[in-house]
Order: structure tokens, then sequence, then C-alpha cells
């Protein structure tokens, strides 16, 4: 097995400058310098052409021999760049929209975090520092493929332990991947508190723009905080549902039901193209989205880029995201941008997220506009055609796919709680001894709770069913998997059988990382197994994870590159089980995985 040794750390530092902008793309190479930090492992295209310009007419373009038409699962730049921030989450209060102050926490005091910008190919460092008074913390990377890095990926419980209040760590990883991202806790209700961000990562586009406004991170609120909330959703006599979200923010602000607050406000150019960034960063909403008057250009789903499509409409699952381009040749004025729960996906919110979008040179009002033709009539994934084609073997389905079950209940034993769960486990961990510590052990005693499912390190290709039960609540499940993008390769309604193999899409199915399994239905997804590490998948609604609809699945153990003996990754774990030891253990749910003390057990006929 392999170590990230801190030496390796310490060479990266001397030979990649920190910096505190982001440069054009032009001149990104820096061939002379040897990559530690990938230890070899990225593929360089050859310059068969000269460098083109990265330009509002050339948007394809990047730096030498890397473009729109680059496999970024096998190339990337080597820019000899490493970008730094420094990050820290403490408590306090915030009033977004108005309604009243709450107890929020918070990232260098903002909602949303800071924007993390960076350019294809950059080493990213990042220091987190928990100023929090009484929770652990851990920060997810979402999207990001971490190849050979999967003890960056900021999962308390499988790739790390919980960061103790007043402890700091540090992450770093190579962005071989470009687009739009986000960063949030993954431990407990924290990301519906405020602990979130996005991450902007330069790179080619599909289509041509001239401006970029940057991320646009939607997501719910409530009065109360996510903790509280998370507590009435594990309660099976309302229902196993989690409070209704209390209302809808665009990049942390919106008018409250009541009228208070401030809108959101963005400025267009009359005759340009703009690109936004669109982001769902809610913890229970998955949103309907649209633009009075102008039909979104979509260029990426995720991280992954797309041949360029034309919607009214976008339905942003929890965790998804969509880069679009808006031209401004409209009448110059203001148009509402609306941003609403979509009943269709399950979802329900008291608020309405708008913003409004004002042409240059117009006094900011309210609009008097109307929402576009044609919305959804289904809860879906858009049948999206990714720009890089790449295939899926068809001949291993048949005899390779694997069911994972998704179901529902109540477990009398335990004062009703009521839990989620995936193969017939829900999951639970510990967030002091993590996955990658018993893989590190080399110890195979894995708890059931942790929901491990070994990939078979001899097959390039694993293929998944993921099928909810009969007697599940029909709710719309937007899955999330870590470490890779999803092949889509069908979904549909009721039970899947061989019947449907016919319908599956082997060539250049959608590619993302984040997938709407439909009320009541399947989705079949693939992947190749080409990244060791052990990597979650799970619903990205927040209070499903919290009652254990999670998965985990290891893949090609011995090939993990594992933390070094006395790094800092063991000073977090000996820090955070110092920490636990001398408190008393509160009831605690992780968001993404979860502690509950006393740990739950019997009822509905599975270890849970």
């Amino acid at each position: 097995m392999k170590s990230f040794t801190a030496l390796g750390a310490s060479l990266l530092g001397l030979i990649a400058t920190p910096v505190a902008g982001i440069a054009l793309p032009n001149g990104l190479m820096t061939p002379n310098i040897k990559d530690i930090f990938s230890r070899g492992l990225e593929n360089r295209q050859a310059a068969s052409s000269p460098a083109c310009v990265n330009g509002p007419t050339s948007r394809n373009c990047w730096s030498s021999g890397f473009d729109a038409n680059t496999n970024n699962y096998q190339s990337w730049p080597n820019t000899g760049r490493t970008v730094v921030y420094d990050l820290s989450i403490t408590n306090t209060t915030c009033n977004p929209d108005g309604h009243g102050a709450r107890t929020c926490l918070l990232i260098n005091n903002k909602l949303p975090g800071p924007v993390l910008t960076a350019n294809w190919g950059d080493i990213m460092r990042i220091t987190i520092r928990n100023k929090m008074q009484h929770n652990g913390t851990s920060i997810h990377w979402h999207g990001l493929r971490q190849l050979n890095s999967n003890i960056q990926d900021g999962v308390n419980g499988i790739t790390e332990c919980a960061l103790a209040p007043g402890d700091v760590k540090t992450y770093q990883f190579r962005l071989t991947e470009y687009g739009t991202t986000w960063y949030h806790s993954h431990f407990s209700g924290q990301y519906g508190d405020g602990v979130i961000g996005s991450i902007q990562i330069n790179g080619p586009a599909t289509a041509n723009y001239d401006l970029d406004l940057g991320p646009y991170v939607l997501q719910d609120w409530y009065y109360i905080t996510a903790f509280q909330a998370g507590a009435r959703a594990f309660n099976f006599g309302l229902g196993g549902a989690p409070p209704t979200g209390d209302n809808i923010l665009i990049n942390g602000t919106n008018k409250n039901p009541q009228g208070g607050g401030a809108y959101n406000r963005v400025t267009l150019t009359p005759g340009k193209k703009h690109r936004l960034r669109i982001i769902n960063a809610a913890i229970d909403a998955s949103l309907r989205v649209s633009l009075d008057g102008h039909p979104f250009q979509v260029i990426a789903n995720d991280l992954v880029p797309t041949v360029p499509y034309t919607t009214n409409y976008l339905q942003v699952g929890i965790g998804q995201r969509y880069d679009v381009i808006i031209t401004a040749n409209q009448t110059a004025g203001n148009y509402w941008f609306r941003a609403d729960p979509e009943g269709l996906c399950q979802s329900a919110n008291s608020g309405l997220g708008r913003a409004i979008f004002t042409y240059s040179g117009k006094p900011v009002a309210d609009p008097a506009t109307n929402a576009l033709a044609g919305p959804p009539t289904a809860c879906s994934n858009p049948a999206s055609t990714p720009k890089v084609s790449l295939s899926v073997p068809s001949a291993p389905f048949a005899s390779s796919a694997q069911n994972l079950p998704v179901a529902f209940g109540p477990v009398a034993a335990n004062n009703n709680l009521v839990l989620w769960t995936v193969n017939g486990t829900s999951m639970i961990i510990d967030p002091g001894k993590p996955t990658i510590q018993y893989v590190a052990e080399g110890n195979t005693s894995y708890p059931r709770s942790y929901n491990l499912v070994e990939v078979s390190a001899a097959a390039p290709w694993t293929y998944w069913v993921i099928q909810q039960a009969a007697g599940a609540p029909p709710i719309a499940h937007p899955i999330h998997l870590h470490g890779h993008d999803m092949y889509l390769l069908g979904t549909g309604s009721g039970t899947f059988s061989s019947a449907n193999t016919g319908s599956l899409k082997f060539t250049n199915p959608p590619r993302r990382d984040v997938a709407f399994l439909p009320a009541g239905g399947w989705l079949v997804i693939a992947y190749p197994t080409d990244n060791p590490g052990a990597w979650l998948m799970h619903c990205h609604i927040a209070f499903h994870v919290s009652m254990g609809l999670s998965v985990q699945f290891l893949e090609k153990k011995n090939q993990i590159t594992l933390p070094a003996p006395g790094s800092e990754w063991y000073k977090t774990c000996r820090n955070w089980n110092n920490y636990q030891a001398s408190r008393p253990v509160y009831p605690q749910d992780d968001s993404g995985l979860k502690k509950r003390w006393p740990p739950v057990t019997g009822g509905l006929g599975v270890e849970i």
C-alpha cells in the first residue's frame, strides 16, 4: 500500500507557488516541474497543435494540448501552481432573509462561505479551523474525483476522523476536472446551518460566452436549526418527514414570506452572453429553476461538460450543478429569477426563491414578468449528452449487476425512530474510527453498520441497480456518489427486471455525480473501478442520510494511498477521540453518515 508522505507535501510546496488570484488560462503549463503530488499518475496530452487562447469566441480552448475535447479522466494540465485558502468555522447568528436572527455555523463569517477559485490542473490546499464550541466537523469537496487521494475526500467515519473543536486540518488535492461544484460539512446537520461554499474551477467550455457571473448558490432555509429539524424527521409519529422549510435563499439572501429581507440582484449586459453556475446546496428541497424571458443554454451538469442544449427550466436536485449561458437579448428591464421547491420531486417549502436580474443602465425594481412556458411534467434526469463520448461495456451487465434496495420503516424497539436502509442496513459509523483506519490496520472485520461493499478488484467496471422497495414512501432521492461520476444507464418506474435491460443506454450515457432515483422506481448506474478508496454513496437529502440512506464502496483496498504514520491524519483522530472521551456523549446525527448514542438495534429484521 502507498502512503502520501509529509516529505512529498513539503517538496510540493517548494515547487508550487501559492497564489492569491487566478491567472488567465494560457501559459499554464510548466513542463519542467516534476509532479510529486500525483506520483506520475497525470497523463499529459501531447501538444500536437499550437496553444489556443481561451476567450469570448474560443471558450473551447484552454492551453496547449488541452481543450473541451480532452478526456479529463485521463489527462489534465500540470500548472505547477498551488492555490491556498484558510477557512474558519464558527458559531454565530445570522438573519439572511430578515425574518430574525438564529444560530448559524458559518465559514469565515459568510453565508454561503467563500468562493474557492482555481484553474484546471492546479493543486488546492485548504486549511480548516474548527472554532465551533460543541461540534466536530469534516469538509467534503463535493464532486471532486480525488483520484488516488481518497483520504482528502472529507467524510468523517469513512476517509478521516472528525475534526474536534479547536483543532486544525489541511486538505490538499489536485483538480483533475473543471467546472462548478461546492464544499460542505459532512458532519451531522451542519451544512444546513451554513457550513457551505462554492468552488469555481476555470477551464474550457462547450459554448462561447462573454461574461462569467460566477457561482449561484441556492439553499433551503429553516427558522429552526438543521439539528432541530433533523430530530423531528426521526419521529415516526410525525410520519418520518422533516418539517417544511421556511424559505429559499439565493446567494445567501431573499425576502421572507412576510416581506422583509432583500432579493439578490444580478446585472446583465445587453447583447452579451453570461455564464451562470447554479448550485443546489439545500438539505431537503429539489428546485425548479428558471429566468423569465430567458432560456438557459446548458453547457455542463455537475462537473461533466455537455453538448449544449436549450431549456426553459431546470430541475436541480440537491447537490447538483448546472452551468448555463444566458443571452441578454430581451427588452431592457428587470426579470424574475425563480428557484421554487419542485413538487414533482416531492419537495416543499413555505418560501419562493426569487432574485432580480436587471439589464445594466435600468433602475432596479420588482419585475412584472411572467414565468416561461413549458414547465416540467415529471421529476427526471435530463437526457444530456456528454461532450467527451465515453461508453460502458454492455456484455458484463447481465451477469455482474448487483441490486441495492432502498427501504424505510420504524424501529419499534427504539421508540419508533424512523430509518432508511440500503441493502438491508441503516448506516451508522464511528467518527473516531473511519473505514480507512480499518484498511490501514489490515482489519477486515468491518462493522455491519458501516454498510460496506467491497468492489471486485478484478472487474474494470461495476454495475448497480438501485431500487426503491415496495412500501417505501414514494420520494425522489438525489443519489450522490463520491470518487466517481456515475454513468446513468437508465431509470424507470416500478421494479427493474431483465425486460428493462433493452432500454439501457451503454453508448455515451449521461454522466454526473448526483442523479434522481425516481419515486417508487429504479436507477441503473455503472462506473469504472479506477480510483482506489472508500467511497460513500448516499441520498443527498440530509435528513435521509442521517436516517441511514447510505452505502460505501471499498475499491481496490490494496492500492489505496494511506496516511503516513505520524501524519496529521492520525493526530486528528487522536484529538477527536480525546475530545469525545472528555465530554458527555450526546445524540448526534451525521449528515451523510451519522452517530447515534446509544446505537439503534433491532427491528425491521435488519442490523442497524
